[in-house]
């Protein structure tokens, strides 16, 4: 059996985050949601998940530009007097890496987003990582330490072909070249981790080169030339609120949710052989029936 998980980030976000993934699950074939615990939207976005015990949800770790959990007086390497981390990616990686004082916080928070998340009453389908960054070895590192106290089951690495990528998208090689080079190492390196720790990943997840992107086109293109059995695709989706915050390149959010609706897709993944899933080990399945949603679904989508 061939398992497709579709994953929308970011739950919690905004009010806008929230209504497009229950929307995509509800009526599309979205099955995965990652909760950012500390997101302006987080409590709206749990008790949306706990009336749709359906729908998967993980933790999408933030350890940068976003909310922290514990007070800045707790971790004053890792954030501001606004409660927010400081820096981009890359110079909080390089605190991370190279301060001890600041792993040692870190690790507090980590902890602290795990049992905000534990608070929910949801049961924790996998861990992710906004930016990324929950692949930062020491992140990793962390994360592993506390799969068992936690029950983590699973966590995202990301891998792409970068020749099918290309393919769909001869666009921004070098870009792409970059951060498949990169983000291949953080692969093989979490293999390693999570394979020693009996923590699960899927054989292939696609959106990191496309990110911002994964519209019906690009999904029509991709599913088809997918070889692996165990696959997650995450994505975006979003509904335009006037004054709500947004993390998104304009339009992209309603164009993945867009996406997610389409009835061509649904029809991609069931031709493909996949089954929708909401769990790599085995968790219940639904196939991507063609007419579900074929009539709320405006057949232009995609």
């Amino acid at each position: 059996m061939r398992r497709l998980i579709v994953t929308g980030d970011d739950f919690g976000f905004s009010r806008g985050v929230n209504q497009a993934i229950i929307e995509a699950h509800e009526r599309g074939v979205l099955t995965h949601a990652s909760l950012m615990v500390n997101g302006d939207a987080a409590a709206e976005a749990a008790a949306l998940a706990r009336s749709r015990p359906e729908l998967s949800v993980g933790l999408h770790l933030v350890v940068v530009d976003g909310a922290a959990t514990l007070s800045p007086s707790e971790i004053p390497r890792l954030a501001g007097a606004d409660g927010r981390f400081r820096g981009t990616p890359v110079s909080a990686g390089v605190r991370y890496q190279f301060s001890g004082a600041a792993r040692r916080e870190l690790a507090r928070e980590i902890r602290a987003q795990l049992e905000r998340f534990r608070e929910t009453g949801l049961e924790l389908s996998h861990v992710d990582g906004h930016h990324h960054m929950h692949l930062h070895p020491v992140v990793l590192e962390t994360l592993v330490a506390l799969a068992r106290e936690f029950a983590i089951p699973a966590i995202r690495l990301p891998s792409e072909e970068l020749g099918l990528a290309l393919a769909i998208n001869p666009g921004n090689i070098a870009g792409k070249a970059l951060w498949s080079g990169v983000f291949g190492l953080l692969r093989r390196h979490g293999e390693r981790r999570l394979g020693n720790a009996g923590i699960a990943y899927s054989e292939r997840v696609y959106g990191l080169l496309e990110t911002g992107r994964v519209t019906g086109p690009y999904l029509l293109d991709l599913i088809p030339r997918i070889r692996a059995d165990r696959v997650e695709i995450y994505c975006h989706p979003a509904v335009a609120s006037p004054g709500e915050p947004s993390d998104e390149t304009p339009g992209s959010g309603p164009a993945e949710l867009s996406a997610l609706l389409c009835p061509r897709v649904r029809e991609a993944i069931g031709r493909s052989g996949f089954v929708l899933s909401s769990s790599l080990r085995g968790g219940p399945c639904r196939p991507p029936n063609p007419l579900a949603g074929a009539e709320q679904a405006p057949a232009s989508h995609g």
